[in-house]
């Protein structure tokens, strides 16, 4: 079970922090994503960090604004997000996978673990 929270309402220019906890004593071996979806926009790949927190990778949209972690002693992975865009209002999904199902880790259709989502809002 994966449980997003740290939404909320910035101004652009501002920061963020999302975490997203989970249950199950097999986190470390788990790949670990973040998608997000706009209104009336699919949902969109944004960062994955493999099981050890060794490799990450980031959609182009947000490379070098945000970060990605995770802490495995405490079953959470984070989402730093600076310099926020008002395009960057979404709702932002976590998602788990197991690592060696994980080819690319960009698409929905690997992770079969999903939180419910974080309302991101930035206003201009």
């Amino acid at each position: 079970q994966l449980q997003a929270s740290g939404g909320g309402l910035v101004e652009a220019g501002g920061s963020l922090r999302l975490s997203c906890a989970a249950s199950g004593r097999t986190f470390s071996s788990y790949t670990m994503g973040w998608f997000r979806q706009a209104p009336e926009k699919e949902r969109e790949f944004v960062a994955r960090i493999s099981w050890s927190g060794g490799r990450t990778y980031y959609a182009g949209s947000v490379k070098g604004r945000f970060t990605i972690s995770r802490d495995n002693a405490k079953n959470t992975v984070y989402l730093q997000m600076n310099s926020l865009k008002p395009e960057d209002t979404a709702v932002y999904y976590c998602a788990a996978a197991e690592y060696s199902t994980v080819a690319v880790g960009t698409r929905e259709y690997e992770y079969p673990y999903w939180g419910q989502g974080t309302l991101v809002t930035v206003s201009s």
